[in-house]
C-alpha cells in the first residue's frame, strides 16, 4: 500500500511513520509512505497557503492553488483523497478494514478553519473525522487513521489473528481484559481460570468478559 500525506507539518508524520510497527512495516515493504510539505507549492517569496474567508467569518482557509498542485503531482487512478475534517463522518474499525483494501491512500491534513470548499468538491473521495472534537491539525489525525488501517494489513502484525481477537474485531466487542506472569502480585490475582489449562472453558470466559465489559463501557456497541 501506498501512503501520501500533504500536510503543513511534515514531523508530525515522518516521526510516528518510521516507528515501531509502522517503521517495521515500511522496512518489510508492506507500506511506502510520501509526506508532501504544503508550503512548498505556497504562493509568492512567503509560500502563502491560507486565506480570509469570502463572506467574513473567523480563522483562516487553506486556499486552493497550494493544494491543486500537491495533488497533481501525487494523484493516479488508483488514488484514494481523504480530507481529515472534524466534519467527516466518524472513523471506526469498519472503515480502517474497508481502506486497508485500498492501494493508494492520499490524506490532506487540513489546518485552520478547514479548506477552500472547491478543493474538496475536485479532489475529496471522503472526509473522515476521529472524535467530535477539534485538533490543532489534521496530521495528528491523518496518523491515527493510517496506524488503525496499515496494522490490519497481512504481515503487518507479528500474529495477523492479533487484529481478528482484539476490540472491534470480528466479534465487534471490546476486548476481555488480560493478564500476565507473576501469578500474584501484591496480593492481587490472576483468574484461576486462566491458570486451569483448560483452553475451552477459558474461550467461555473470555467471551463473557468482553461482553460484559461493552455492556459496561460501550453499551452502543450491542445495539
Amino acid at each position: 500500500m501506498r501512503l501520501d500525506v500533504i500536510t503543513l507539518f511534515p514531523e508530525l508524520i515522518t516521526v510516528p511513520m518510521s516507528t515501531s510497527i509502522m517503521g517495521r512495516a515500511r522496512e518489510k515493504g508492506a507500506i511506502t509512505v510520501g509526506v508532501h510539505d504544503l508550503r512548498e507549492h505556497g504562493l509568492g517569496k512567503h509560500k502563502q497557503v491560507d486565506d480570509t474567508p469570502y463572506g467574513g467569518g473567523q480563522g483562516m482557509l487553506l486556499r486552493p492553488e497550494p493544494l491543486f498542485e500537491a495533488l497533481d503531482r501525487v494523484h493516479t487512478e488508483k488514488s484514494r483523497v481523504i480530507l481529515m475534517s472534524p466534519a467527516g463522518a466518524r472513523f471506526d474499525q469498519a472503515a480502517a478494514r474497508r481502506l486497508s483494501a485500498e492501494e493508494h491512500l492520499i490524506f490532506i491534513s487540513g489546518h485552520y478553519e478547514g479548506v477552500d470548499q472547491r478543493v474538496v468538491d475536485h479532489w475529496v473521495d471522503e472526509e473522515l473525522s476521529i472524535g467530535d472534537y477539534v485538533l490543532t491539525n489534521g496530521a495528528i489525525a491523518a496518523v491515527i487513521v493510517m496506524d488503525a488501517i496499515v496494522r490490519l494489513l497481512p504481515g503487518v502484525l507479528g500474529d495477523d489473528m492479533s487484529a481478528v481477537e482484539e476490540s472491534f474485531g470480528q466479534s465487534g466487542l471490546l476486548e476481555a481484559p488480560h493478564y500476565t506472569k507473576p501469578a500474584e502480585y501484591r496480593g492481587l490475582k490472576v483468574p484461576d481460570i486462566l491458570l486451569s489449562g483448560n483452553h475451552g472453558k477459558i474461550a467461555e470466559w473470555r467471551e463473557q468478559q468482553a461482553l460484559e465489559r461493552t455492556r459496561r463501557v460501550r453499551p452502543d456497541l450491542l445495539s
